[in-house]
């Protein structure tokens, strides 16, 4: 496994600043009050830290374009990445090519799988697996947003999220829709979790070739992509307890209702009680990550059910 240093932070316009303040700061302030007791260690100190970062300092260096972090962020090795049964791809897009990883049946109705803001790691591919499995089957197709690059802890995770290029995301995306239709996929769906669940809905305004997306806890602010402009279907999941306020709590979950019945476009908002965010990882190493994390709870029939809820939503559109 490599490891790239001092990794830079692209920010080329004002619109790509206040789309990453506004999913950011809920993000960070949520997992740093939850994670470290107020403080978080100084990124920029390589070697023993000897003062804290507050948390609410944060995100300015980490958004500042004159910091040089020498975070370590972990470089996906192919041998990890590219288990059976995925077969790994590249997709072109504009003047660049990146990889991505195919499951499930050939031939079959497509769905484009966006990661969380860890990158395409185990809970992601766990997630494709399950997913390409379901009724007559699926081809899942997940693009490594990340280029390669996965976040092993939440430092990390921020720092790779803050430097995506989001409107290069959602081209990534279209690109990926427009794999699978382009083999064997007649119609092709998006869904996605956390990071990859506002994208999903990004998608729905953004991207025509998309035919339907269920997207789990995160919505995109209108920056980058306005829901009351959403031309696919769009079934949406949150949890009661989820505290990323304006990102994914119980209260932007309804608010994206609103948005989503101006539009005009078919939709089911689901807020499942007793619930935070995440609440669909429940491997083994993701329960794990979560409680790390602060987030203790557990419901298996929330998670059967959203399952449950999914699955008719995209036979609906997709296999007709």
């Amino acid at each position: 496994m490599s490891v790239v240093r001092g990794l830079n932070i692209p920010i080329s316009s004002a619109d790509s600043v206040k789309f990453l303040v506004d999913a950011m700061i809920s993000i960070s302030s949520y997992y740093c009050s939850r994670i470290f007791p107020k403080t978080l260690l100084n990124l920029k100190n390589t070697k023993k830290p000897t003062s804290p970062l507050p948390c609410s300092s944060l995100l300015k260096q980490l958004l500042s374009p004159s910091s040089t972090p020498v975070l370590q962020v972990r470089a996906m090795a192919d041998s990890a990445a590219v288990s059976s049964p995925f077969k790994k791809i590249q997709i072109q897009r504009d003047d660049t090519t990146f990889d991505a990883y195919v499951v499930g049946k050939e031939d079959a109705p497509g769905i484009v799988v966006l990661q969380e803001w860890w990158g395409v790691d185990f809970e992601i591919k766990n997630h494709a697996q399950k997913i390409s499995q379901f009724d007559g089957g699926y081809k899942a197709l997940i693009p490594d947003l990340y280029r390669g690059k996965v976040g092993l802890d939440v430092a990390e995770a921020q720092h790779l999220m803050t430097g995506l290029d989001w409107q290069g995301a959602v081209k990534d995306i279209q690109a990926s829709v427009n794999w699978l239709k382009a083999n064997g996929s007649k119609k092709a769906g998006v869904t996605g979790f956390c990071m990859g669940g506002a994208l999903s809905i990004a998608s729905s305004v953004l991207v025509p070739e998309v035919d339907a997306v269920v997207a789990f806890y995160g919505v995109p602010p209108p920056s980058l992509a306005d829901p009351a402009q959403a031309k696919a279907p769009v079934q949406a999941h949150f949890g009661e307890l989820d505290n990323m306020v304006g990102f994914s709590d119980a209260k932007t979950g309804k608010a994206l209702e609103e948005k989503l019945k101006a539009a005009g476009v078919p939709h089911e908002v689901y807020i499942y009680p007793g619930v935070s965010h995440a609440f669909l990882n429940t491997s083994p190493e993701g329960a794990e990550r979560r409680k790390s994390m602060g987030l203790n709870d557990s419901d298996d029939a929330a998670v059967e059910l959203a399952w449950a809820r999914f699955r008719p939503w995209m036979s609906k559109y997709l296999s007709s």
